[in-house]
């Protein structure tokens, strides 16, 4: 009897730390990711110079039409954009630190 407590608990101290190490390195493993708030994908805008706002996570460079822009350490990034007038794309990417990368791209137009 003792040695089967002694299997249980050693069960579940093992599957407690993995789970445990499994949640702390899950944001790593899944990659970046960003969200973008503003502005939305097809919005139709008045003033040709916008703000791109959003929110990255995982992320080791971030650029924006190929430019690189920085997240602050809460990965709040705000940017400016000077749009053509007429359909614009705005071109988002970001890589982690193992070269995954991910693109978003939104669709705004100027009257």
């Amino acid at each position: 009897m003792r040695l089967l407590a002694k299997i249980v608990i050693i069960a579940v101290l093992v599957g407690g730390f993995s789970f445990f190490g499994l949640f702390k390195a899950w944001d790593y493993l899944v990659g970046p990711k960003i969200s973008i708030e503003s502005p939305k994908d097809g919005e139709t805008v008045s003033s040709s110079y916008i703000e791109i706002r959003g929110k990255a996570k995982n992320v080791s460079l971030l650029s924006l039409d190929g430019r690189q822009i920085f997240a602050g350490q809460d990965g709040l990034f705000k940017e400016s954009l000077l749009l053509a007038k007429g359909y614009n794309i705005i071109e988002l990417s970001a890589k982690d630190k193992f070269n995954r990368e991910i693109k978003i791209r939104r669709e705004v137009v100027l009257k």
